[in-house]
């Protein structure tokens, strides 16, 4: 925890030290004499007098104040919270509120960010910012939806076989660590999937306008959240018809195997793009370390969807994919063969291999593999589903 808090101190003094030091074409070396001395004094640049420049060194103080206070809090907040819930869960042997943790650690980041955000030095009140009141409704109804639609889904399946093992349900021996792992693992997610929101709730730029480039991310980190409801929607109405016809190919997910955790990924791509104009730094967010920290919002959130055991498209795919083999083989091979693993689009079946096994992260793991596995476990496989 203290390493955490010391790397986003670190991460903050880093994206303010292009303003923290006056330029270097101005500034004394060496040993002065003033008889030697001459200052050169540009004629269209008004002259820097100690007072201004004490002003000017408060004020950056305060921005890195304000976003070291606004990390930190989130930090402690989101580890504290999900310890808390971890004690709980493991005291009454259950994971029922597992998810529901994790979607109000979110909401909770949302609210703190907002109005610790607003606090700083010549920040704006946040009912004031568009910006900032744009990225917290975007960021809680992305959140929030995703909170309802884990806790009813966890209600539907009358609980989650991810913790069996751990929890000792079936008569296996309670392993108390390895559920505070997945526990810990939430909190990292839920803070590293938050970085771009803190970036922007925790800034005291004064932007109260948008510039194309806002609006054209703005409107993509939009599509991404609704793309994901839209897509979990679809499926949830597909699943209590019937499951018909085996596999879903119901709106959205005609034109992709799983648009869900597209949206998923690619709203945090947007977020994170859409904070570069947040950035302090007087060169811009690309020399801004606190904003290239962001980055690890959607690449975290590609490792967990992407390659980790037991969530995402792993587990969708690969061993998972026995019932349609067996029901339906020809059909969905089919439909695989011309439908995208992530990103929705018409014309997947004439995009070449070797680009779908790059680009297009349909890697060859996904694919199903038969093996000697008794039919029980087989059995168990299937039942789990994205």
């Amino acid at each position: 925890m203290r390493a955490l808090i010391a790397i986003a101190t670190i991460l903050v003094v880093l994206s303010n030290n292009a303003s923290a030091f006056p330029p270097a074409n101005n500034s004394i070396l060496g040993k002065q004499n003033s008889s030697t001395f001459h200052r050169t004094i540009d004629s269209n640049q008004p002259a820097i007098f100690p007072n201004q420049q004490r002003k000017s060194i408060t004020s950056i103080q305060t921005k890195m104040g304000n976003q070291a206070l606004v990390y930190t809090t989130a930090l402690v907040t989101t580890f504290g919270m999900q310890t808390v819930g971890f004690l709980a869960a493991y005291a009454l042997k259950t994971e029922t509120f597992y998810d529901i943790f994790g979607g109000l650690n979110y909401l909770l980041l949302a609210v703190i960010s907002a109005i610790l955000g607003a606090s700083g030095e010549g920040a704006l009140a946040w009912i004031d910012d568009p910006r900032k009141i744009l990225v917290t409704v975007l960021f809680a109804a992305s959140r929030g939806w995703l909170l309802l639609f884990l806790a009813w889904r966890a209600h539907e399946r009358k609980g989650d076989s991810r913790f069996d093992e751990v929890l000792g349900k079936g008569g296996g021996t309670p392993q108390p660590m390895g559920f505070f792992v997945f526990w810990m693992v939430q909190a990292f997610w839920v803070m590293l999937v938050s970085m771009p929101m803190l970036f922007v709730n925790s800034s005291n730029v004064n932007l109260p306008t948008f510039s194309g480039y806002d609006f054209g991310w703005a409107i993509l980190f939009a599509g991404g959240v609704l793309t994901e409801i839209i897509a979990d929607i679809q499926k949830a109405l597909w699943v209590k018809r019937g499951r018909q016809g085996t596999f879903c190919q119901d709106g959205i997910w005609k034109y992709s195997r799983h648009p869900n955790y597209f949206g998923e990924i690619f709203q945090w791509w947007c977020l994170f793009a859409f904070s570069y104009s947040s950035s302090q730094n007087p060169l811009g967010g690309w020399a801004d370390p606190l904003w290239w920290a962001g980055i690890v919002s959607p690449l975290f959130t590609m490792q967990i969807l992407l390659t980790m055991q037991p969530t995402g498209i792993c587990n969708a795919e690969g061993r998972n994919l026995k019932r349609y083999y067996d029901k339906c083989k020809e059909r969905y091979v089919k439909y695989r063969e011309n439908t995208s693993i992530l990103i929705p689009f018409v014309g997947y079946g004439r995009v070449p291999q070797f680009l779908k096994r790059t680009l297009f992260f349909d890697f060859e793991r996904y694919e199903y593999r038969p093996s000697s596995s008794s039919s029980a476990e087989d059995s168990s496989i299937a039942k789990k589903d994205e």
